[in-house]
């Protein structure tokens, strides 16, 4: 049994779904390793560096048909599909409710596919859940972005020349990106505040030292897997009405708001970023889902008036050595999962929850589809 990988750089992706320690770890499981040449260059890590944790070297386009399991970041373009053969196990990133062509393609081609987006978020499936191990670094960057393009200090710092004041964060969404930004902007020394319509989230908000924005809005809660629900239209009307006070008075804002599956919820109106101060730096981590931000733009910044509004995708990506490491793992308890070592082969238990969960397409059928 071999699991492949391959390079998406091509695709503007450069995270890759394997690194040198984890080889060893498929090697000791009965696993063999392919990897594309030149997959890691970009990164510092030479074909040589894969060969010696006991990687096969294949050339480019030769790694799909030369496996059983092939795992990357991206769905698959429409025209590698036909390359991939039946029966090929595929590991990456998949949105089976706004994919639906791509999932009938793979579907048709015989491709076994498991989304990494739908990992449940268990205690269990932890050490596997994709998605939350890179929305963690997603708001790490975020921050970072917002901080290197503010013309302010994030800490308040005292001088001869007097005191300055510490940069005030607001941070919309308290997810695992939201959580993790809060973290960072309080480590760089700003005064945070962060709204979610979960007021579940309030304590881990305070935990981390930054102040919980209460805003009355009616009925809210997650979903089982810890997720926001979707708010009505009257509940976002209330929302924005109760933040702009805040984001006026804020120096950046991070917003990470998004429903899998549905374009990202409009929180940042232009009435909003008028009333915000020039010179206010707003990130829209949710801008390749639609953004959370009127106006923001895929992998661009825009200037509303002296307020910046930064739109860059991937921003895991941007840490591309990390985000490669903690993918790598994750891919890796995945297949460990479901490895029978007696039969040396991969057994997708129908009844396991994982399965149930994450497998997209199988034996020429979608799985997972839009509800409705």
């Amino acid at each position: 049994m071999k699991i492949g990988f391959v390079s998406e750089r091509g695709f503007g992706e450069p995270r890759i779904a394997v690194m040198p320690p984890v080889i060893d770890r498929y090697r000791k499981t009965g696993i063999e390793v392919l990897v594309e040449r030149g997959i890691g260059d970009h990164i510092g890590l030479t074909d040589g560096i894969f060969q010696e944790a006991g990687a096969e070297l294949a050339d480019p386009g030769t790694v799909p048909g030369s496996c059983q399991i092939l795992a990357r970041l991206r769905a698959p373009a429409s025209e590698e599909i036909p390359a991939i053969p039946a029966g090929t196990l595929h590991i990456s990133f998949l949105d089976p409710f706004t994919e639906t062509d791509r999932m009938e393609c793979m579907a048709a081609q015989g491709i076994t596919a498991v989304s990494m987006q739908m990992i449940p978020r268990s205690t269990y499936a932890q050490k596997m859940d994709a998605l939350s191990s890179q929305a963690n670094l997603g708001g790490y960057v975020a921050v970072i972005l917002g901080a290197a393009r503010s013309a302010r200090i994030m800490p308040m710092m005292t001088t001869p020349a007097g005191t300055i004041k510490p940069m005030t964060v607001l941070v919309v969404g308290v997810g695992v990106a939201g959580l993790q930004a809060i973290a960072t902007a309080r480590r760089l020394g700003a005064r945070v505040s962060a709204f979610d319509t979960r007021p579940v989230v309030e304590e881990q908000v305070r935990s981390l030292g930054a102040k919980f924005v209460k805003i009355d809005i009616g009925e809210t809660g997650q979903t089982q897997d810890g997720y926001a629900k979707e708010l009505t239209p009257e509940q976002l009307r209330m929302q924005r009405e109760g933040m702009n006070r805040i984001c006026a008075h804020s120096d950046m804002i991070i917003t990470t708001a998004q429903v899998f599956g549905r374009p990202a919820p409009r929180i940042i109106t232009t009435e909003m970023l008028a009333a915000m101060r020039p010179g206010t730096v707003v990130v829209d981590m949710a801008v390749e889902s639609g953004g959370n931000v009127e106006g923001s733009r895929k992998d661009a910044e825009v200037d509303e008036k002296g307020v910046i509004i930064m739109g860059h995708s991937n921003l895991p990506g941007r840490v591309p050595v990390d985000a490669s490491t903690m993918y790598a793992m994750n891919v890796f308890h995945l297949v460990q999962e479901f490895w029978d070592a007696d039969a040396k082969a991969i057994r997708l238990d129908a009844g396991n929850q994982i399965i149930e969960a994450c497998l997209a397409t199988q034996d020429g059928a979608v799985l997972l589809k839009p509800s409705g």
